[in-house]
């Protein structure tokens, strides 16, 4: 007889596999096939194109194989615990006064863990269901794009709706915003800066860049939202940054200069109309820069693009997870999820899972108990509606 693990059994193995986004995901897919197939579920892997023999996604079909059924999707990257005190190892789940702690146990391998014990009862219960694991979702959702795709080429059914398990305290989210991140090199002209004037300062004009993301995100608060923007919170694309280097000296203007910029982009507006305003700003600001030094410019290079989840009125994914809840109220959020890819490739999404978003990322991750209950309720009556 293969062995039938727990929830909470599942949970202490996924945690065990140390999957910062920077390291491979291999060895935890791997396992995850094992299990699944040891029960009779059949899984594929995607391979990671640039990554193959070190990352993949994974995903499976239980039961019938008939159309228009729930994919069950979370991500198998954590991010680091480099330079965070933790109490307890935090690759090794640890219970301690009803909370189980550990890195990814809220973002999101509690949920993935729910997931991949949902599949194997319903394979055993006769009800069609699916699973879908990603990988680098934390470095900017790029694995649920490629997830996506392989499942839409793949040949299994057609499901209809997928709930996304991000923490949402088993509340219903119907819609967040968009992202699309560059990073920024500025290429300016070494000079004493006593004769500033006869170079270019690249972290100067650096500078003049990340004050037009001033400007935008003041302009864009001044305006009155409007009604999908309102429903967010701040209800408007603004544009971040947070990292930035150059220089190597006090007394020279600086050679280079380097930050990241991100825009959190409200549905309703598009990644090609901001994209579009800040290159016309990238290259208004390097014609200015080359009539003092022809050989200045600014470099941008795309890192990765979110697409937004916009709320419908005919979400089916959402109208499930309403009736499995009696969650009614109407929730959006503007961080970013792999729900947006899904919703991109034709299926209607959802973002529901458990436990809370502020416990993501935090030295001594942790879930509630409770809310991993609450988690095994959810699926258990996923499961009875879907049969």
């Amino acid at each position: 007889m293969p062995q039938h693990l727990s929830p909470r059994e599942i949970l202490a193995e996924l945690v065990g596999f140390a999957t910062v986004s920077r390291d491979p995901n291999l060895p935890l897919i791997e396992w995850v096939a094992g299990y699944l197939h040891s029960h009779g579920i059949e899984s594929f892997q995607h391979r990671k194109p640039t990554e193959p023999d070190t990352k993949a996604a994974l995903f499976a079909h239980a039961g019938p194989r008939v159309a228009g059924g729930v994919v069950l999707s979370g991500h198998t990257d954590v991010v680091p615990v480099d330079g965070q005190s933790w109490t307890s190892d935090p690759f090794v789940l640890a219970e301690r006064e009803g909370r189980l702690y550990g890195r990814g146990t809220t973002d999101m391998k509690g949920f993935d863990a729910l997931a991949i014990w949902a599949m194997v009862e319903a394979q055993q219960r006769g009800v069609p269901l699916q699973l879908a694991l990603s990988y680098d979702e934390e470095i900017g959702c790029v694995g649920g794009r490629d997830l996506a795709e392989a499942l839409v080429a793949s040949d299994l059914p057609r499901a209809a709706s997928v709930i996304v398990g991000e923490p949402t305290m088993m509340k219903a989210v119907s819609g967040h915003k968009g992202s699309v991140n560059f990073w920024v090199h500025v290429h300016g002209v070494e000079v004493h800066s006593s004769i500033l004037h006869t170079g270019v300062s690249a972290i100067m004009w650096g500078a003049k860049l990340i004050d037009w993301c001033n400007g935008i995100n003041a302009q864009n608060a001044a305006r009155t939202p409007g009604p999908v923007a309102a429903m967010f919170e701040p209800p408007y694309t603004n544009v971040h940054v947070g990292q930035i280097s150059g220089g190597t000296a006090h007394n020279i203007t600086a050679k280079d200069c380097a930050f990241g910029v991100g825009f959190r982009i409200v549905p309703g507006e598009t990644t090609e109309q901001w994209v579009t305003r800040f290159k016309a700003e990238v290259a208004r600001l390097t014609e200015q820069m080359q009539q003092v030094r022809p050989e200045a410019w600014i470099e941008i290079t795309p890192m990765f693009e979110v697409p937004v989840l916009r709320p419908s009125a005919d979400n089916s994914a959402e109208t499930l997870v309403r009736a499995i809840t009696g969650d009614n109220a109407s929730l959006q959020v503007s961080y970013g999820t792999e729900a947006g890819h899904f919703q991109a490739a034709g299926y209607d999404a959802v973002v529901c899972g458990p436990s809370d978003i502020i416990l993501a990322h935090t030295p001594d991750e942790y879930i509630e108990i409770a809310q991993l209950e609450a988690g095994q309720r959810f699926m258990d009556r996923l499961l009875t509606r879907l049969g």
